[in-house]
């Protein structure tokens, strides 16, 4: 027997059944009575859902956009949180200008590349015996001003060197090798002025103002005495590199600006507390006096161990004197 004529005698079959249910009187009974319960059930769920659907179009909708509106949501909006701190005070936070570590606030450098005088002689010729005897056009081919700038460079290296070497032929200790690279880190930064855009000494002078603080860390550590010396005779000022970088944050500014806002506003009200304290303070003395006396008085005339002395009322008569002088000092100072 093939699939196909198996298929038609089970059809066939369930059919053939269903007739002879629907035939039997206590099934069919059955049937309709389950058919009217759920025509009634289904006629129930459009009532409730009617008479629901009525409520929240009248009373429970206009409730909700009205909860929505006082919390100042929107419903169909999705909240996102908000990192940043949103002040309501009158405090303005402005980010700090960035300054890159070749600058001389950053470097160490207290000084810049000075103007050096064109009319010297270059370094190969300065002492040459035939320009004392040449003509002055020949010597003014000689000098700075017709040279290229390395040059110039040159002049103002060999004279800052000259100031910390231990001899003539000093080339090689820390204080000349850090001086003779202060001398190249000014004249860099001088044509970074000029050249901001050169990428190429940007990125030397990082390295050698990296490499002056590693030497300047190493005499630091072993002689203290020839680093503060070099320090002070090359204009310099060790800066270390920090141990915990604080990164500037718009919100922990914010936050520092609102403390110091209520630090002054606390200071303005304690500095108002005070003046308004020390306004009182004759008519609290002069109070106070007049208690003191009549109590010493009281127990004179009740024959009882008199507590109050007439020290303690002198003492403050005093200082009642000696607060009405000021006072009156500093009215003549106003005026």
């Amino acid at each position: 027997m093939n699939s196909t004529r198996l298929v038609r005698c089970v059809t066939f079959v369930s059919v053939k059944r269903y007739f002879r249910l629907v035939n039997n009187k206590r099934f069919s009974n059955l049937l309709s009575v389950w058919i009217s319960c759920l025509i009634n059930l289904r006629q129930l769920v459009l009532l409730i859902s009617n008479f629901y659907l009525d409520y929240f179009i009248t009373e429970l909708f206009p409730f909700v956009m009205n909860s929505f509106r006082l919390l100042k949501l929107h419903p169909i909006k999705t909240q996102f949180r908000e990192y940043a701190l949103k002040s309501d005070l009158k405090i303005k936070w402005v980010r700090p200008e960035k300054i890159p570590c070749f600058k001389p606030e950053k470097s160490g450098d207290l000084e810049t590349f000075p103007e050096i005088d064109k009319k010297l002689y270059q370094e190969d010729f300065k002492n040459c015996k035939e320009l004392k005897t040449a003509n002055e056009l020949v010597k003014k081919l000689f000098t700075l001003e017709f040279a290229p700038r390395n040059e110039t460079v040159r002049h103002y290296i060999n004279r800052t060197s000259d100031k910390v070497r231990r001899h003539v032929n000093d080339y090689g200790s820390h204080e000349a090798t850090i001086a003779a690279w202060t001398g190249v880190i000014r004249a860099m930064q001088e044509s970074m002025e000029r050249l901001p855009r050169n990428k190429i000494m940007k990125v030397q002078l990082k390295e050698l103002i990296d490499r002056r603080k590693k030497f300047l860390k190493y005499l630091r550590r072993w002689d203290y005495k020839r680093f503060e010396w070099l320090l002070e005779t090359l204009n310099l000022k060790y800066v270390p590199m920090p141990l915990d970088v604080h990164w500037i944050t718009r919100k922990d500014s914010l936050t520092k600006l609102t403390d110091k806002y209520c630090d002054d506003i606390r200071k303005d009200k304690l500095e108002k507390l005070k003046l308004q304290l020390q306004s009182e303070q004759p008519a609290f003395l002069e109070e106070k006096i007049r208690i003191l006396e009549f109590i010493r008085n009281e127990q004179k005339s009740c024959n009882v161990e008199v507590t109050v002395h007439q020290d303690e009322i002198d003492n403050v008569k005093r200082r009642l004197d000696d607060l009405k002088e000021k006072v009156k000092q500093l009215n003549q100072e106003e005026i």
